[in-house]
């Protein structure tokens, strides 16, 4: 009897064992997926908290590029392409960008800023097992241009050398305002013989070279500087209009209307220009004693210089002319054609002359050699190469004659 309880009991127990085993493994197969996706979970999210950094990085990189195109002048395509290839290079792979300028959001839309907006699908792995949708994942970056300063001299040419010259015996004051120069050379802003300078700095994106002195605000010329946009760039040519118009060379004293002057113009005696807008097909010859001034009641005149022709004027003419201060051509003078090729313009005059407007040719060099400057110092030049051998006294703040700020020394920085 003993013999049989004690075998009875061993089966049981064996039975009991087995019970255990096939128990472990079931509840082991059971909590399998939720062991590994669990690990799997740890795993993909500090993958996607990478993956979002990644995508951060990329759309802050890709804000500062549209921001160096915009201050280049750029348009808004121009700029976009420019954030776009950014982002494509750091590896945006087959997500999404879109660029806003300005941003359409935030504390900066009324400012000169870049908004990038990346959109990006990520893999799952382990939590695949779960659900099969990707994870989204979105960066924005907002890169905000600040202007340092603001020019009343500048030259555009990214490359030449004294593409900014004051020679000579020139005195020339800027007040309020810089002297700015795009272009890469050690002397791309120079100051040689006995010219003297003041302004509130001298900002070139290469090197400055003075022979003597000058006197500026900042405490030092800012050089290796980003360069400047061209605040025209989006201006604008004027159209050509019928029939033409020609100047009556013989008379001593005309007025002239505007529209287009197909065979240029050749200014001698007393001539008044009547208010509006002049395109002129040919060169513009300002004689020795000429004068030269705005028909009453006058509203502002605009000069426009079709191709690569050019304006000489006179040392011993007087010249009396100012800008629209309202409309699409508000504060500008003279204006060359931007399609045109490599010449020269110059601006000469007595005493008495006064340019009153910006004075803008971007494909051709301009002599300033005159004497004076515009109605309470209102003058600008914005050209290709600018060489200055002329007393003037220059100001910025000309806002009520229609002139806008031309501004230098920008920087960048992501805000947000």
């Amino acid at each position: 009897m003993n013999t049989f309880g004690r075998i009875f009991r061993q089966f049981v127990s064996r039975r009991l064992r087995r019970g255990e085993s096939g128990n472990v493994a079931t509840i082991f197969a059971l909590t399998l997926p939720i062991v590994v996706g669990g690990a799997g979970l740890g795993v993909e999210t500090s993958y996607w908290y990478y993956s979002s950094l990644k995508l951060q990085a990329t759309a802050d990189a890709a804000a500062y590029a549209g921001a160096l195109e915009k201050i280049q002048g750029s348009d808004n395509a121009t700029i976009t392409a420019a954030a776009t290839q950014s982002a494509t290079d750091n590896g945006l792979g087959n997500g999404t960008i879109t660029v806003h300028t300005p941003p359409t959001s935030g504390p900066n839309t009324a400012k000169k800023a870049v908004e990038v907006i990346l959109n990006q699908n990520l893999d799952r792995m382990f939590t695949s097992i779960f659900t099969q949708t990707k994870v989204p994942e979105q960066a924005r970056a907002v890169a905000l241009i600040t202007d340092a300063s603001k020019a009343c001299v500048l030259a555009l040419n990214q490359s030449a050398s004294q593409a900014a010259l004051f020679s000579g015996s020139t005195s020339v004051k800027l007040t309020g305002c810089s002297v700015m120069s795009n272009s890469s050379a050690a002397d791309a802003i120079k100051v040689q013989g006995s010219a003297g300078l003041q302004a509130d700095c001298l900002i070139s994106v290469g090197g400055v070279s003075l022979n003597n002195p000058v006197t500026t605000t900042c405490k030092s010329p800012l050089t290796q500087a980003l360069p400047a946009s061209d605040p025209f760039s989006s201006l604008p040519a004027p159209a050509v209009t019928t029939p033409c118009r020609n100047v009556n060379g013989g008379k001593s004293a005309q007025t002239l209307v505007s529209g287009t002057y197909c065979s240029g113009m050749n200014l001698n005696g007393n001539v008044a220009l009547s208010s509006g807008t002049y395109v002129v097909q040919g060169n513009l010859k300002i004689n020795a004693g000429a004068v030269i001034t705005c028909a009453a009641p006058c509203t502002g005149v605009t000069i426009y210089m079709t191709g690569s022709n050019t304006i000489s004027m006179n040392g011993n003419a007087t010249v009396t002319l100012s800008a629209p201060t309202s409309g699409t051509y508000s504060g500008v003078l003279f204006y060359g054609d931007r399609t045109g090729t490599a010449a020269q313009s110059t601006f000469n005059g007595t005493a008495t002359s006064s340019l009153t407007g910006a004075i803008y040719f971007p494909k051709q060099q301009v002599n300033y050699l005159g004497n004076f400057s515009g109605a309470n110092g209102c003058t600008q030049v914005v050209a290709d190469t600018i060489q200055w051998s002329g007393n003037s006294t220059i100001n910025q703040n000309c806002s009520s004659l229609g002139l806008q700020d031309i501004p230098a020394a920008p920087s960048v920085a992501i805000v947000e």
